[in-house]
């Protein structure tokens, strides 16, 4: 893993993309707004590796945010990586949006448990709680979709820190459950160079075989399959699937 990876994450309302050595981020940019996720991936790509001086076929591989998250916004990721891995060849994997966003707030802390909550709306969150040696990283609590104390409940000890949207709209609950105020998730650096950050530590990255059937975690089905199935008592029929 000695070349260069580029790294997308566009799970929440911040996408950002950033290049380097991991563990290492050399080159880095983000956007703000979820409506601007798919106008402007592409240039910031093209903006990271131009810094750099080089092109996708330079690199070594491509790191994206796993979710869960936006349903549109990871789509939008996903597809720029898929093909800009299809077209230079590059290897793919995949690392928990979550556990980026958890590393970020270990950075305060240590190895101490961390949750990570992004907002799920319907007065849930997408949560998970980790916990971060300089080598590894323990899964506590993989992702899901809970309520704060739900998630408060399957937890198997108390984190140290919250972070994330999702931790930040519940800031009372969280903070009773922590004893500490969440972080804010603009406090931390950016998602991309936290996957950078996660890459090379065993437990964090799941490598992707296929990348023409992989897909991201959504956390739960996107709002328009959600009231179909809640229409129609059944599963959404998947068109890709024989008797789908």
């Amino acid at each position: 893993m000695g070349g260069v990876w580029l790294a997308i994450d566009t799970a929440t309302e911040i996408a950002s993309v950033a290049a380097g050595r991991p563990p290492r981020a050399d080159s880095g940019a983000q956007v703000q707004g979820a409506r601007r996720h798919a106008a402007e991936i592409v240039r910031l790509v093209d903006f990271v590796l131009g810094r750099l001086g080089i092109t996708p076929r330079d690199l070594e591989g491509i790191v994206l945010g796993d979710g869960p998250g936006s349903f549109t916004g990871l789509r939008i990721g996903w597809a720029a990586a898929k093909g800009l891995a299809q077209e230079a060849g590059l290897e793919l994997v995949a690392v928990p949006s979550l556990m980026a966003a958890a590393a970020g707030a270990a950075l305060k802390v240590g190895p101490e448990p961390i949750a990570a909550c992004f907002d799920a709306l319907r007065g849930q969150v997408y949560g998970a709680v980790y916990a971060f040696q300089p080598d590894r990283v323990a899964t506590l609590v993989p992702p899901a979709v809970f309520t704060i104390a739900e998630l408060e409940r399957v937890a198997p000890t108390r984190p140290r820190l919250a972070v994330g949207d999702g931790a930040m709209r519940y800031a009372g609950e969280v903070s009773r459950w922590t004893g500490a105020d969440p972080v804010p998730p603009e406090s931390l650096p950016p998602a991309a160079t936290l996957l950078l950050s996660l890459l090379a530590r065993d437990g964090a990255a799941r490598a992707i075989a296929d990348p023409d059937t992989a897909e991201p975690v959504y956390g739960r089905p996107a709002e328009a399959q959600a009231k179909w199935e809640a229409r129609h008592g059944r599963p959404l029929p998947d068109p890709s699937r024989p008797g789908g």
